[in-house]
């Protein structure tokens, strides 16, 4: 009879191990401080301004009025325009100090080309300077040159083409007298003129480009460090070319309509508008070094340098040159806090 040894018993799988559950760690609660902080960098502009208006409303009674609200909005109106591309280029990290001569180019290119039609006014401005914008994006996003250095170049640049044009100032372009193109600076809707209305469709497309599509948070991640945006694969020098173009189309495009609502291309205007426009976006909150910042908190601070400015004119003995002292105070203010507020956030 034939032995037979048992077969061995088949390996049995090992059991499942059981996943332990997971735990997530809970996200560090940020102080009070640190959420007082951010809220006082994002709103504490529009408290201010709302204060000083709030004021000045019981102090000058001419100042609550109506038709001094639309000049103040009117003339701020411009500066707002260029703020909002000095807005995207600060966000970045950079800086644009040719938007006051691109301003006054503009301005002047828009009155030379206004006899050949609304569009012919429009085109030639937003083509040269936004042709400028493209250079000043070009030379630092490519050529790695320094924001400072470029943009002073090109503001000797556009000032001198602007004094070559009209004959070192000698030569005063007029705008026709009841066309299109002066009635986009001069009409109004239910008492608003068109360059209100323009300054607020940009700000809200601004708004929308910066919080709500990926551009937007290339350009904070962009401004908080190009290197790690490099890193992470995003577009660092397509996103600063474009940024500098928009600024340059901006500036071009506040110059043409404050042709169109003086009438004529004067070559004095634009003169400090870097300085005012770079002004208005730091006291509203946008971080000089970049990474953050807001187009509303733009808006607020323009709005707070034109009722500062006209407040100074309410007042009568005092001059324009006060406005200057005023804004470089709130200036000065603004930076220190946003410094103490940046280093109690690293340090909670």
């Amino acid at each position: 009879m034939k032995n037979t040894t048992p077969a061995a018993p088949a390996p049995q799988a090992p059991a499942p191990l059981k996943k332990a559950p997971s735990r997530t760690e809970p996200r560090p609660e940020r102080s009070t401080g640190s959420r007082i902080g951010e809220l006082v960098q994002r709103q504490g502009v529009l408290a201010v301004l709302l204060t000083v208006i709030l004021i000045a409303s019981f102090v000058y009674p001419t100042f609550a009025s109506l038709d001094n609200a639309r000049g103040v909005t009117v003339q701020a109106s411009f500066l707002a325009i260029v703020a909002l591309g000095m807005t995207l280029v600060i966000i970045t990290g950079g800086i644009d100090l040719s938007v006051g001569s691109v301003f006054a180019l503009g301005g002047v290119l828009a009155a030379w080309a206004s006899p050949w039609g609304f569009l012919a006014a429009l085109f030639v401005p937003l083509v040269v300077c936004g042709a400028i914008g493209l250079v000043n994006g070009l030379l630092i996003a490519r050529a790695n040159m320094a924001p400072f250095i470029v943009t002073l170049a090109t503001l000797l640049a556009a000032r001198g083409m602007l004094l070559a044009f009209t004959d070192e100032g000698a030569t005063t372009y007029l705008v026709p007298k009841d066309s299109a193109f002066a009635e986009l600076g001069q009409g109004s809707v239910w008492g608003f003129g068109y360059p209100i209305l323009i300054a607020l469709a940009l700000f809200g497309a601004g708004g929308l480009l910066l919080q709500r599509t990926s551009f937007g948070q290339t350009l904070f991640a962009v401004g908080g460090s190009s290197d790690a945006a490099t890193l992470m694969g995003l577009p660092v020098a397509r996103t600063k070319i474009l940024v500098y173009t928009l600024s340059g189309l901006l500036a071009g495009l506040a110059g043409a309509l404050n042709a169109a609502r003086l009438s004529s291309g004067v070559t004095i205007v634009g003169v400090g508008m870097e300085l005012d426009a770079i002004s208005a976006v730091v006291i509203g909150g946008t971080l000089l070094i970049g990474g953050a910042g807001s187009i509303s908190g733009t808006l607020w601070g323009v709005l707070l340098l034109a009722v500062i400015q006209n407040l100074i004119n309410q007042i009568g003995s005092l001059n324009s040159s006060y406005q200057s002292v005023v804004s470089g105070g709130f200036l000065i203010v603004v930076v220190v806090a946003q410094r103490y507020l940046a280093r109690s956030r690293r340090t909670t």
